[in-house]
């Protein structure tokens, strides 16, 4: 098990929104009452994370208000792993024993699956991701020696190879649920 206290916190916002269709992130769209992109940030707000750390390009929300420190992406079109890797740099300067990585798309994560992933870590080494059953997916956890290799990823599947031979921690599928169109925003309604 790894503590909440002993690990980074990255919330990863900055991607292009394309399938969302036009107009502003859609990260800023309303989900009951809130924005979107806010629901897994006041989610995790009750676990005592080492640092928190928020990689970010066009939202309106200030993720520094809630206790994030951000990265800005400005290029995240090189590739999806790029903010992947500016979230790992900068968690690498704090020290921690493992790197959870959350979209911040999913707003249906719990605390509850967060502490099940921690509680499956074993160590510096560790791999684990959630999965309703279909392919392993974010939120993931990451013992601290994998920041070397999670900082070279390029391309567009980001870490997904990785996670693939880690550990999987079961969730419903409607927890793990993250938005990429209108149509799926307003499903949640």
């Amino acid at each position: 098990m790894i503590a909440a206290e002993d690990t980074a916190l990255l919330l990863l916002a900055a991607g292009q929104s394309r399938r969302f269709g036009a107009g502003p992130s859609k990260l800023d769209a309303v989900l009951e009452g809130r924005p979107l992109g806010i629901h897994v940030v006041e989610t995790l707000a009750v676990l005592p994370f080492h640092a928190r750390l928020a990689v970010v390009r066009r939202s309106l929300i200030d993720y520094a208000s809630h206790g994030y420190a951000t990265i800005v992406n400005d290029d995240p079109v090189g590739d999806m792993a790029s903010s992947l890797r500016l979230g790992v740099r900068r968690a690498a300067e704090v020290k921690p024993q493992a790197l959870l990585v959350v979209l911040s798309d999913m707003p249906r994560v719990t605390a509850g699956h967060i502490q099940r992933l921690l509680a499956a870590a074993d160590g510096p080494s560790a791999i684990v991701a959630s999965t309703d059953g279909d392919a392993p997916r974010p939120p993931a956890v990451f013992g601290c020696a994998l920041l070397p290799l999670l900082e070279r990823l390029s391309g567009d599947s980001g870490a997904r190879d990785i996670i693939r031979r880690g550990k999987h921690v079961h969730a419903p599928a409607e927890e793990l649920v993250d938005i990429d169109t209108l149509e799926q925003l307003r499903s949640l309604a």
